[in-house]
């Protein structure tokens, strides 16, 4: 690892946390050099499926555009960026595991949404009010409830689970 500072090879490893469940690791380092410490990060790098759009187009998994949907329903909760962070990675190892190669956007905010629902359901509400598409209010509250009762039950989330 290079010194940011003098750019030096000769760096040492002072202290290591693992982070993430064990899915990263912080490491404190000292450049032997100029003795400036520094961190670092490592994380394993999931196989993430593409993206199908609505409209057929394929796009690269994106953990900032669910990041952002999840920061906006969570404003003036009490759910801390450290739990944001965790269910973002919950979303991921999700995918990684049930849905190689591709996987629908709908799929993704079914599953976002359970695991939202399970951190904070106000929280959750909101996502689902922007995320889901709807004409009049009725609509809404009848998908949520219907949402919430299969949430309940431990329902996979699978492609028919959790419909509008």
């Amino acid at each position: 690892m290079f010194c940011p500072s003098c750019n030096a090879q000769d760096t040492k490893v002072i202290d290591s946390r693992h982070l993430s469940d064990g899915l990263a690791v912080r490491r404190r380092r000292e450049c032997q050099v100029c003795l400036k410490r520094f961190t670092t990060y490592e994380k394993l790098q999931l196989q993430l499926p593409a993206i199908v759009k609505n409209d057929k187009r394929r796009e690269p998994f994106n953990r900032e555009k669910i990041s952002k949907g999840i920061n906006k329903a969570c404003q003036k909760r009490p759910v801390t960026t450290q739990e944001i962070n965790r269910l973002i990675d919950e979303v991921e190892r999700t995918l990684a595991e049930n849905h190689p190669g591709e996987v629908s956007a709908k799929i993704v905010g079914e599953i976002t949404m359970e695991k939202l629902y399970l951190q904070d359901p106000v929280a959750y509400v909101r996502y689902a009010s922007f995320y889901w598409n709807f004409k009049d209010i009725n609509g809404f509250i009848h998908s949520l409830q219907k949402s919430i009762d299969q949430i309940s039950k431990g329902s996979p989330s699978e492609p028919s689970q959790l419909q509008q």
